[in-house]
């Protein structure tokens, strides 16, 4: 893949105008006077979704099985490690087999759209870019997309420019023709920076706009720009950056829209939390009216904040990947995933409700995690998550639920203004 020469704009100067080629760009004539008549959407999000590599061989239309990688040279050398994990693996399953039991969890919630990261490009075309690892599926195989409802795949992370612009273009066409809506890749910037739009039932709209950070080991060549093709960029958490996507919110949203921010960054592995990261995310919410900063490339569940009645998921963990005969990493029960299921108040964009289920991966189909692993990830993931003043506890359902002192800015500005009127003694 040749990459155009820099040109010296800013990675992020699409959010500053408005893309005649992008068909979800919204004008002025599409805006909707229709009354809003519900109240609250619910929305399915989860972390890393990967169906190249193993998973694409065991379905039906597999690629070549040729890897480029130091460490395996056939795709099929990752099956035949889970084989000796948890018992062989079957071949040519359905397209609904890798996701197991999490469709039967989605038809339980019922969400009104559902979100992942699409870390993995739909292609049998185009020249592997000498990265270590490169993740594709053939477009007859993301069929497997459509078995789970998928509303929306977010593009900007560090593998779906994996096999060049040959690659990034079969991967926008087959989701088009998928009818899966897709946001942080695209052909130019403008393209790359326009959100999906997924529109509810009964009024009201998410907006989901989709950036990388070069934290998660996306090359800086991959940057889209105005005649060149890429990723949504973000080259620094800067208060600059902030207001770009400000402007672009503030433009394109309207009554009864919720705004997901999600955010491919920082490494794989490891619970910490950086501070500039808090700060951008705070800073999200407070000018740029995003309702949820959707956290990935972690490759396992990390810490998850309310901020001004908010919702953080700073890194969401892997949902579907090919890494079950892989050790090394148990210390952060990297078997383990969870599907989120946020409720956000399409009147005010907060969030009541946060209810979460931890599946786990076995023979590359997610069943129920044991009773024990269960127990053991909402150990781990409360720890983490009550250093921000949240807890994870178990629901009477047997899932676990966000747990926060709701309405926090209130009652802080309640206490202060309490405070300052009090008699001085």
């Amino acid at each position: 893949m040749s990459v155009n020469a820099w040109r010296g704009d800013h990675p992020l100067d699409g959010f500053e105008s408005k893309s005649e080629h992008v068909t979800m760009s919204i004008s002025t004539e599409q805006i909707s006077t229709e009354p809003i008549t519900r109240q609250v959407a619910r929305l399915f999000l989860c972390g890393d979704v990967m169906t190249g590599r193993g998973i694409d061989q065991i379905l039906p239309h597999p690629c070549g099985p040729l890897l480029h990688e130091s460490y395996v040279k056939s795709a099929r050398d990752y099956i035949r490690l889970a084989d000796q994990v948890n018992g062989r693996i079957p071949k040519a399953v359905k397209f609904s087999y890798v996701w197991g039991a999490a469709l039967q969890e989605l038809t339980r919630a019922q969400p009104d759209v559902r979100i992942i990261n699409l870390e993995t490009s739909i292609t049998r075309r185009g020249a592997f870019v000498p990265k270590g690892i490169n993740y594709r599926m053939s477009p007859e195989n993301a069929v497997c997309l459509v078995s789970a409802d998928i509303d929306c795949c977010v593009l900007a992370n560090n593998h779906i420019f994996d096999w060049g612009l040959a690659g990034l273009v079969d991967t926008l066409e087959s989701l088009e023709r998928l009818r899966i809506e897709s946001a942080g890749a695209g052909l130019e910037i403008d393209q790359a920076s326009a959100p999906a739009v997924l529109d509810l039932s009964g009024g009201g709209r998410i907006l989901v706009f989709s950036v990388a950070l070069v934290t998660s080991g996306v090359p800086v060549s991959w940057a889209a720009r105005s005649e060149t093709p890429g990723v949504c960029l973000l080259t620094d958490l800067s208060d600059a950056s902030v207001a770009r996507i400000a402007g672009r919110v503030g433009r394109l949203r309207r009554t009864g829209d919720v705004v997901v921010l999600s955010i491919h960054w920082g490494p794989n592995w490891g619970f910490e939390i950086p501070e500039e990261h808090r700060r951008f995310a705070h800073e999200l919410i407070e000018n740029a009216g995003v309702s949820i900063v959707h956290g990935h490339s972690s490759h396992h569940p990390i810490a998850i904040e309310v901020y001004r009645n908010r919702l953080i998921l700073y890194g969401c963990g892997d949902f579907l990947n090919d890494y079950e005969g892989i050790s090394g990493y148990e210390e952060f029960l990297d078997d383990l995933t969870l599907k989120y299921f946020a409720s956000v108040d399409l009147t005010s964009g907060n969030l009541p409700e946060l209810d979460m289920m931890p599946l786990q991966m076995q023979r590359f189909q997610l069943v129920y995690a044991s009773s024990e692993d269960f127990d053991l990830l909402m150990e781990t993931l409360d720890r983490e998550s009550r250093k921000f003043g949240t807890r994870i506890i178990r629901k009477p359902d047997g899932r676990l639920a966000l747990s926060w002192p709701h309405d926090q800015a209130e009652r802080r500005l309640e206490s202060a203004l309490h405070e300052s009127s009090s008699p001085q003694g």
